[in-house]
């Protein structure tokens, strides 16, 4: 099932196309703003983006731009303005496609179904690295300082979120709903207790450390 974010600021066509694209089986993050939706984009787990351009907060294409810093997960423009000049200097930027709004949502499914082929196509990475750790993705380990490391597999996935954005101060809720894919409870001491057991399970590596704790907030990696 792909996991689509919205990023439009216009309510209707927001909701029109999460709605088209659920009854084709994707499931829809819906986002508002610019700054709305690199918090979702944050969290992780998408598949492909929709962005206007025309965003309160951050524009759509500052959003891009820094997408593009990190990641190539296709990005579709969604965008009231049809000049040539517009769509090279998107695409330019890292953009993936550009449809001129309004469109027709047959048309935009068609082209998501382009971009997720493309994606699939791309051979995967199959490492991350982050100072001692070596994450094995197609096969979920973890390797520490050498050492092996056993973890379980909502283990692996917490480490490999934080692993994969290093500067990043995650909250529980963030975590969670990344890795368990569903919301979280106020107050679920969920997050707390598989950091304490990886911690535990890091520690014959001496990397135990690398997991801060930012109190009131969540959880980073040491610098």
């Amino acid at each position: 099932m792909p996991r689509i974010l919205i990023i439009e600021d216009d309510t209707d066509i927001n909701n029109s196309t999460a709605q088209y694209l659920r009854r084709q089986g994707c499931q829809c993050l819906q986002a508002f703003s610019g700054t709305e939706g690199r918090l979702l984009w944050q969290a992780g787990g998408v598949d492909l983006l929709l962005v206007d351009l025309m965003l309160p907060g951050l524009s759509g294409s500052a959003l891009i731009a820094e997408i593009r810093k990190t990641s190539r997960t296709p990005v579709i423009v969604l965008s009231a303005k049809s000049e040539l000049a517009d769509k090279v200097e998107l695409l330019g930027l890292g953009a993936d496609d550009y449809l001129t709004k309004p469109c027709q949502l047959e048309e935009l499914w068609a082209r998501i179904l382009v971009q997720l082929r493309h994606v699939s196509a791309l051979p995967a990475e199959t490492a991350l690295r982050y100072r001692d750790w070596v994450l094995n993705l197609e096969e979920m380990t973890l390797t520490a300082a050498g050492q092996p490391v056993n973890l379980t597999a909502h283990e692996f996935r917490i480490v490999e979120l934080l692993a994969g954005r290093p500067k990043r101060v995650f909250t529980k809720q963030q975590i969670y709903e990344a890795v368990w894919q569903e919301a979280c409870a106020v107050e679920d001491k969920t997050i707390t207790v598989h950091m304490s057991n990886i911690r535990a399970k890091l520690r014959p590596s001496g990397t135990d450390g690398y997991i801060q704790t930012v109190w009131g907030i969540g959880f980073k990696l040491a610098e």
